[in-house]
């Protein structure tokens, strides 16, 4: 029997696929690929595929030709193809005329969603949406009440997407299924509701994290997907590069003080600080974090989940973590006067703190602090560094293409060399013709110099710290993102869109 050692998605005939379940190809592990020359061609694992292709090829009057493959191949390659057979619009085009009143109520959990194909017109629905937004590497689902419809919407790489507009009919309907699967409480509809949802998708383990609100005009589903797969990141992956690089490395590698994470909502601060804390696990260290949601779990290290129901806050898990005799400690945010002043006392008895802080640059964070009335001195002497961080899209490697800049894009790079050349991407099918895939961290890194604690004692402004920092050498973001487009990793769009245009003098 000949041997495959891949099964490519332009080499498979779809129409051969449509009546054919997917338990049952899963169940015999064969994948039919193509007719050709009067014979069906088929990827199989063993003698099961093999009788299931001689049953198919006699159905078509064709010639049985079975190709050998590794189990995993075929499974791979049956993940992809029928994760794509399944679309939202299929499914909406299903439902319609349909009686929406009976729902299926009942969750199958081992059961990949791919195998619930025949369920409920709802169940099928969601879980199209649940494919799609797999499909599309999307970061989460938004479901939206408006008075006549109910929108849904994908975000991708930093960015909202409308992909489906279903009738007002099945809101409560869909919001309830959500429920079913996040083990919430259907019947309750006038307060939040936040829960978890763990499910396989297409061969992958997806965390599900489920955020309800009510709304005037209903219930509004804000679901975001998290990859067990795919693992934490490496300070490298994520997009430190050079002095930045090295100088947070020497940071990391303190045995005591602060080192705070900065920026919005979404700009990547809790990935940074995975990435951080898988740097620092060794054998002979006890790292203890408290978290509010615990987003991933790390293999060797105690993770507390804050509940501010029961009165596990921030500040009680610090201070409840400081009598484990820990080495190294990340809290998740620091939202109040109390979580900083227990930080603050830690770091200066000997443990090394990991935290966030919302602020939009690094010398901000320390003004900061300062605000929240902690003393300036205390400040200075506990933090090792402030890192600030966003999120920019990265151009598609497989339709990424040059062009010489416009006089426009030329002075929004704001640099003495404008490039000849930029880069962008035209759109493909990898990328869903959006001409970016993925994204990528920039970064600015403020060390606490013995110039800038100085700066910190004498209370001076977030401006003054910058402008000495710049003169010391500072990178800022700005300077990070030029770096990235001549460099060809993202466009002159993303620093329009992400990077807040700040005077440096």
């Amino acid at each position: 029997m000949e041997k495959i050692e891949t099964i490519k998605e332009d080499e498979i005939d779809f129409s051969l696929l449509k009546n054919l379940p997917l338990p049952f190809v899963k169940g015999n592990m064969f994948l039919p690929l193509r007719r050709e020359n009067g014979e069906l061609l088929a990827a199989v694992a063993d003698n099961r595929g093999v009788f299931a292709l001689m049953d198919l090829s006699r159905n078509l009057n064709l010639k049985a030709r079975p190709l050998h493959a590794s189990e995993k191949i075929i499974i791979d390659a049956i993940n992809l193809i029928y994760s794509r057979t399944s679309t939202v619009d299929e499914v909406m085009g299903d439902i319609e005329g349909e009686d929406l009143s009976m729902i299926a109520t009942e969750f199958i959990s081992p059961k990949d969603l791919l195998e619930l194909t025949e369920e409920a017109p709802i169940i099928r629905l969601l879980n199209a949406l649940l494919m799609e937004a797999v499909r599309e590497r999307a970061s989460d689902i938004h479901i939206e009440p408006y008075e006549k419809s109910v929108e849904v919407r994908l975000r991708v790489d930093g960015i909202l997407r409308k992909i489906l507009s279903p009738p007002k009919i099945i809101q409560d309907a869909l919001i309830s299924r959500i429920k079913i699967l996040a083990d919430l409480d259907i019947a309750e509809k006038r307060l939040p509701q936040d829960g978890r949802i763990k499910l396989l998708v297409g061969g992958k383990n997806i965390d599900i994290r489920v955020a309800i609100i009510p709304t005037a005009l209903g219930e509004r589903a804000v679901l975001r997907l998290l990859d067990r797969k795919a693992g934490i990141l490496s300070l490298e992956m994520i997009g430190f590069s050079g002095a930045t690089l090295n100088s947070f490395k020497d940071a990391l590698a303190r045995q005591n003080g602060i080192i705070l994470v900065t920026g919005p909502t979404g700009s990547g601060k809790t990935t940074t600080l995975y990435a951080s804390l898988l740097r620092l696990h060794t054998e002979d260290r006890n790292i203890i974090t408290v978290e509010d949601p615990v987003e991933y779990q790390l293999n060797g290290i105690g993770q507390i989940q804050v509940n501010p129901k029961i009165g596990l806050t921030f500040a009680s898990g610090l201070r409840a973590i400081l009598r484990q005799d820990p080495d190294i400690m990340m809290v998740g945010e620091i939202r109040d006067k109390e979580t900083a002043e227990i930080a603050i006392h830690a770091s200066l008895t000997g443990h090394l703190v990991l935290s966030t802080l919302h602020t939009n640059d690094a010398p901000g964070a320390l003004t900061r602090l300062i605000d929240m009335g902690i003393e300036p001195f205390l400040v200075a002497s506990s933090l090792i560094c402030v890192l600030a961080q966003r999120l920019v899209r990265v151009i598609c490697p497989h339709c990424k293409e040059s062009y010489t800049p416009t006089p426009l894009e030329a002075a929004a790079l704001e640099t003495d060399t404008v490039p000849s050349l930029l880069y962008r991407g035209k759109g493909c099918k990898k990328c869903l013709g959006k001409g970016y895939l993925g994204r990528i961290g920039i970064f600015e890194l403020l060390d606490i110099t013995p110039e800038i604690r100085s700066l910190i004692v004498e209370r001076k402004d977030a401006q003054a710290i910058r402008t000495a920092a710049i003169k010391s050498g500072f990178k800022t973001l700005q300077k990070n993102v030029m770096e990235k487009i001549t460099e060809g990793v993202t466009t002159t769009e993303e620093v329009l869109r992400v990077i807040q245009k700040e005077s440096e003098a």
